[in-house]
């Protein structure tokens, strides 16, 4: 069979899937906190038909003679650049500007994931309301330690407000405080935390907007918003998808057109042995 052949397939593969992460961007154009990704392509083997040589006393050298065997996928990257903020005037609405991610758990911590996504929402649990996310997991921080003041000794936990409590506010720092309903004193209830990785892109996505820490993403490092190179928290605003539409819609034609080309080439190597049969009539 003609190699032609065996190249345009694998062709048809990676434009399929290049079109497949296209589709995943665009379906997730307006998912709060959606990193986008990107999918790009290396060459494969090549068949040496000739090696190179080096120059002699009577002849100068010739470079090798090698027939490419098509291209696989190399990567799909995810982009975690920023993106865009809008507006809710939603309290418990975070966004992070900047670097970092929330990390979000369960209370026995045997299932931890992170995530940009900031519309958290307050449960009720016996007389207290914990910040949650839209799936229930808990938005971990560091908690009061008793005396009403968050301080940077104080445990990390779930970050609980009395249903009591007037109003609720949380600061750029992560500082959640609330109003007591009894003395009108401003308490403060926890510090929500955010989690830095060496390698960001390298996390693994969880779906539901969750991600999980992986071999090459390093460990997560916690600690409180605008230190150590950790984003400002925006309360009251959420960070929306990344994805470009313009981009995506560039990459649809390319995949698209790079399909068709792919098709052409066996189409064009059907017709080859269809004319190598016909030699025989």
């Amino acid at each position: 069979m003609l190699r032609s052949m065996y190249s345009a397939i694998s062709g048809l593969k990676n434009h399929q899937t290049m079109l497949d992460v296209v589709g995943a961007n665009i379906a997730n154009v307006n998912t709060v906190g959606y990193k986008a990704e990107r999918t790009s392509f290396k060459e494969l083997i090549s068949q040496t038909v000739r090696g190179a040589s080096g120059a002699t006393a009577a002849r100068g050298g010739t470079n090798p003679l090698q027939v490419g065997l098509g291209a696989g996928i190399a990567s799909i990257d995810q982009l975690v650049t920023q993106g865009n903020l809008q507006t809710t005037s939603v309290v418990t609405d975070v966004a992070i500007q900047g670097d970092g991610f929330f990390q979000v758990q369960d209370q026995a911590g045997t299932e931890i994931y992170f995530t940009r996504a900031g519309n958290f929402s307050l449960d009720e649990q016996a007389g207290t309301s914990y910040l949650v996310t839209a799936d229930g997991y808990y938005v971990w921080g560091r908690t009061d330690g008793g005396n009403g003041i968050v301080e940077p000794a104080d445990p990390l936990g779930r970050i609980g407000i009395p249903t009591t409590a007037k109003s609720v506010a949380i600061d750029q720092t992560g500082l959640v405080s609330y109003i007591d309903g009894t003395s009108g004193a401003v308490v403060q209830a926890g510090r929500i935390q955010v989690a830095k990785f060496g390698n960001p892109a390298g996390l693994e996505r969880a779906g539901n907007s969750l991600l999980r820490a992986s071999n090459n993403s390093g460990a997560a490092v916690l600690g409180d918003p605008t230190t150590g190179g950790r984003g400002q928290l925006v309360s009251g605003a959420l960070e929306m998808s990344n994805v470009d539409l313009a981009q995506e819609f560039t990459n649809m034609i390319s995949a698209q057109r790079g399909f068709q080309a792919n098709s052409r080439i066996i189409s064009a190597s059907d017709e080859l042995l269809q004319d190598l049969v016909n030699l025989k009539r």
